[in-house]
């Protein structure tokens, strides 16, 4: 594309044509405060009005201007820091906070509050313009998202989000002029909506309007408790809580992690890689079992809660294309307090179990009554990656000077490459890929890795692989939006495929609901193209781990054969079903 001259405050740059104003002066090295393009690119824009600069363009007068829409074009004279933008802004922040609830100090989202970025940025002072609100709603009724409208500045990144992600409209515009809302329609509860509970809105709301369910309290109540509390990680949150305290994103942070929940108090501290490795056995055997006995396929993985939820209200009736394999945090939680109470000599009702995962929608999971065994829930509490992040703030902590420590390895410490990488779309295929291949011939893949079936962003990718002579058809998808095309295909009885990957999240776990705010105003040491490539990033950070490992096979966990041998018999048996398989129930969509 050709370029264009323009001119910011005096000094003469050539950029790339088509750009806006706010893109070039990026570019250019300058910041002009925003809510929107370069952000996150998900918005209503140009509707905040914060961007304003002046343009002149050839001989004519100099405007105000919303630099997120606008383009640049031959000859055009920015100016960002007139008296004039400069006061425009301000008033546009400052209009923005006479309708926004005054307690940042109280808000979970204070240090990553986009809004409160650009007052300090603009000089916006709080109570300058001051009269009526818009009335308030607060719904904390799910137990994975609280939406508080008080705080939303209504620059409609939740509802692109919803749409991109997953082709949902569970968020839109309610009311109209003053009264405009962001809700649910008619301002029903989550509850009361199809909300698959992914958090993908709760990941570019640029304030506290949209955020997980704190379930901290929880935790200290049952240390409170004398209760013997266990706690377990998921493969992608080591991916990303380094960025809570600073670290490049995708740098791995697996050691220091462990000792800084050592520090906590945990009285272990397990991997739900051990989990995944389960997972592998039970749903490659369901699989091999569905292939050769004439089963319903294809099969499709059921590891992602909020695509559970979304194939529950969406896709009732093909519900048993879904594995019964419970998610490996449920699986392993369920394990605690059957095999390891039992090795242990303690009461499962003494035992509270916290899982640490990438997903809001984790948290909805747990309170399934199907995860339950004999009225004991598997999993007690879930915190996201970012309530670690607070947990281990809150503490005193030094995370970045903690030594690397290892995960409790009595009686399911072990965990194999193929668990690792459960985190990113594609893993749990590939993982199970590793498995069904030794199952089928005997032999274990040589290469260990396939390939085909790597990448970390949202769209369908699949493969035809030839296993001892018998072709194997698979599919992957992220995102609800691509999952739809392959779940049209089953419906219309159009579909090749023996074996489906479904990741709720665009490119998996590693891009969940619950992991570290992506926001490059607050990522100075990042590249300016970081929302295109920290996929990527977590992704290898994964992978990165999984080639470390020598074991990389499922099977070949030591301590998951022990499990099989002195615990649950063989993968698919009676007791293995009775703890760690589940069943779906197809919900009204409250349309």
């Amino acid at each position: 594309m050709a370029n264009v001259n323009i001119t910011i405050e005096g000094i003469h740059y050539e950029v790339e044509a088509g750009l806006t104003i706010l893109e070039a002066a990026r570019k250019c090295g300058y910041i002009i405060p925003s809510l929107c393009a370069y952000n996150h690119g998900e918005c209503s824009k140009a509707s905040c009005r914060v961007c304003l600069v002046e343009a002149q363009e050839g001989k004519g007068p100099k405007k105000l201007v919303a630099s997120c829409v606008y383009p640049v074009s031959e000859g055009m004279n920015i100016t960002i820091g007139s008296p004039k933008a400069t006061a425009a802004r301000r008033t546009s922040v400052e209009l923005l906070l006479s309708n926004h609830s005054r307690n940042c100090q109280e808000c979970e989202k204070n240090g990553s509050c986009e809004l409160l970025y650009v007052a300090q940025l603009t000089g916006a002072k709080e109570g300058r313009f001051e009269g009526a609100k818009t009335p308030t709603t607060i719904d904390r009724l799910t137990p994975s998202i609280q939406r508080d409208t008080s705080k939303c500045i209504l620059c409609g990144r939740c509802i692109a989000r919803c749409g991109s992600a997953h082709g949902l409209s569970v968020l839109g515009f309610e009311n109209r002029g003053f009264k405009t809302i962001v809700a649910p329609a008619e301002n029903r509860s989550f509850k009361d909506s199809p909300c698959i509970m992914c958090g993908q809105c709760t990941t570019v709301c640029p304030t506290g309007a949209l955020m997980e369910i704190s379930e901290i309290d929880k935790v200290d109540e049952a240390f409170k408790q004398g209760k013997h509390v266990i706690v377990q990680v998921a493969p992608a949150v080591r991916a990303s809580l380094g960025e809570e305290f600073g670290l490049p994103i995708g740098t791995p942070v697996t050691g220091k992690m462990i000792a800084a929940l050592r520090r906590l108090g945990f009285e272990r501290c397990y991997d739900v890689n051990f989990g995944a490795d389960l997972t592998i056995m039970e749903e490659g055997t369901e699989l091999l079992g569905r292939i050769t006995n004439g089963g319903k396929l294809p099969m499709i993985t059921s590891c992602s809660p909020g695509w559970i939820n979304y194939a529950e209200y969406w896709y009732g009736d093909l519900l048993d294309h879904l594995s019964s394999c419970k998610s490996p945090h449920e699986m392993q939680g369920a394990l605690i307090k059957s095999y390891w109470a039992e090795q242990k000599g303690i009461d499962p009702k003494d035992i509270f179990v916290v899982s640490i995962m990438p997903c809001t929608a984790k948290k909805y999971e747990k309170e399934r009554p199907q995860l339950q065994h004999d009225g004991i829930k598997d999993v007690d509490a879930v915190l996201t990656t970012r309530e670690l992040g607070r947990l281990i703030k809150r503490s005193g902590i030094l995370f970045n000077k903690l030594p690397d420590e290892e995960w409790d390895a009595d009686i399911m410490g072990d965990y194999t490459g193929a668990a690792v990488i459960f985190g990113v779309t594609g893993g749990v295929m590939e993982a199970a890929l590793r498995t069904v291949y030794y199952k089928l011939t005997g032999n274990e893949y040589g290469a260990i890795e396939f390939k085909e079936v790597r990448g970390h962003d949202a769209g369908i990718r699949e493969a035809s692989l030839d296993i001892n002579g018998m072709t194997v058809n698979v599919a992957i998808a992220s995102g609800m939006k691509s999952a739809k095309v392959l779940l049209d295909e089953i419906r219309e009885g159009k579909s090749k495929y023996h074996f489906i990957e479904i990741m709720g999240c665009p490119g998996g776990c590693i891009n969940g609901g619950g992991q570290s705010y992506v926001k490059p105003c607050f990522l100075e040491n990042e590249d300016d193209n970081i929302l295109d490539t920290y996929k990527e990033k977590r992704a290898n950070a994964l992978y990165s781990e999984d080639e470390r490992q020598v074991i990389r096979q499922s099977h070949n966990n030591k301590q998951v054969q022990e499990l099989y041998e002195k615990f649950l018999g063989e993968p698919n048996s009676h007791k293995a079903h009775e703890l760690l398989h589940t069943t779906y129930e197809a919900k009204e969509r409250f349309n």
